[in-house]
């Protein structure tokens, strides 16, 4: 078998990126990381996680793939959901209560923390612009979120984005509204809505 072949098809396949974990999975030694490296034909980006120097880095899909507890929330949420057009100069992501930052870590994002028993609900998985699966949370989710912690977000960001999303057509009603009570803030939420349906 040409190792360096299987490598380059698995970078192919996965659009520029490739995980310690794919050699693992198939079976190549890692002896050939360090070839492709050495021959700059693959760059370490993360610890475990490696691209293709003929590619474009898929910073997203190679970040949650170093922290996968981490999802991708709020005004990064509103971006990859086509409801901003501010480009997020850092990721917001949340992650659960307890969560063991480094210092490198808080440099790399915004940060927001949730109870454990809700970080992992309503979640939904989208490609990124290089065809790679990222978890995100809902639409909904994201609404609530801005909405608890809009003492952290521009305001203008958090109406833009809802006033988009009605337009669109985007929001479930009665999911949105579930998970208003769940967060506590379907109040607040009630307030904003018909601020922005005057």
């Amino acid at each position: 078998m040409n190792y360096r072949d299987e490598i380059n098809k698995i970078l192919n396949d996965k659009n520029g990126t490739l995980l310690t974990s794919d050699l693992k999975n198939h079976n190549i030694p890692r002896l050939y990381l360090t070839l492709m490296v050495r021959d700059k034909l693959i760059e370490r980006v993360e610890r475990g996680v490696y691209v293709s120097t003929s590619h474009i880095q898929d910073e997203m899909y190679a970040y949650q793939k170093k922290y996968p507890q981490i999802i991708y929330s709020h005004e990064t949420a509103l971006f990859l959901y086509g409801l901003t057009d501010r480009t997020p100069f850092e990721y917001s992501v949340t992650v659960p209560s307890g969560y063991k930052s480094t210092p490198k870590f808080k440099e790399q994002f915004k940060i927001y923390y949730i109870k454990e028993e809700l970080h992992d609900k309503d979640i939904n998985v989208i490609s990124t612009s290089f065809g790679n699966s990222i978890s995100v949370y809902t639409l909904e989710r994201t609404i609530v979120d801005l909405l608890r912690s809009k003492n952290r977000i521009d305001i203008q960001i958090f109406l833009d984005g809802i006033r988009r999303a009605l337009v669109m057509k985007k929001i479930d009603n009665r999911l949105l509204m579930k998970c208003a009570k769940e967060h506590h803030v379907d109040r607040k939420l009630r307030e904003y809505m018909e601020i922005l349906n005057d």
